[in-house]
């Protein structure tokens, strides 16, 4: 997460400083008695979806834009439940930039993310979770075919959905 801001913010610094320079070169080639116009063209608009979940009061997936900040995404998800520690909120954000989807990673899926695959319900969910709990983590996804009440047809419909690995 700290990533991501840190990203923004060291393009920010950057398209600033070309900006500055560009300033610069044209005054330079310029005489002072010159008016100059400077015209910007808006950049790409970002939006997607992110998944919040952790000490979130409703997890889930919830749309973003451009302007949107962590802090607005975290209030549209019913802000952190009492206690939270904000340093384990989970984002997980996918662009609609054509980019492919990120998978569920059933290793670390929480039980809500488990759930928002089709067929997959609360109850399933659980069973999920306390299989690998039992068992440690999946080596493929494949092994999801020893939990109880999951089957071949279940698991053909998400399979492509899931992974076992970041």
């Amino acid at each position: 997460m700290a990533g991501l801001k840190d990203g923004w913010r060291i393009a920010a610094i950057g398209l600033t400083l070309v900006i500055i320079a560009g300033v610069a070169v044209i005054a330079c080639r310029c005489g002072a008695d010159q008016p100059l116009e400077i015209i910007l063209t808006p950049g790409p608009e970002y939006s997607g979806e992110v998944a919040v979940s952790g000490g979130i009061s409703n997890p889930g997936i919830y749309p973003y834009g451009e302007e949107d900040t962590i802090g607005a995404i975290i209030r549209a998800a019913g802000g952190l439940t009492a206690g939270a520690d904000a340093g384990r909120i989970e984002l997980i954000v996918s662009g609609d930039d054509g980019e492919t989807p990120q998978k569920v990673n059933i290793n670390t899926a929480g039980a809500w993310l488990l759930e928002a695959l089709p067929g997959i319900g609360e109850g399933r969910a659980s069973d999920i979770i306390a299989y690998r709990e039992a068992n440690g983590p999946y080596r493929d996804i494949y092994e999801l075919l020893n939990v109880p009440g999951l089957g071949e047809t279940t698991l053909a419909a998400i399979e492509d959905m899931i992974t076992v690995t970041d």
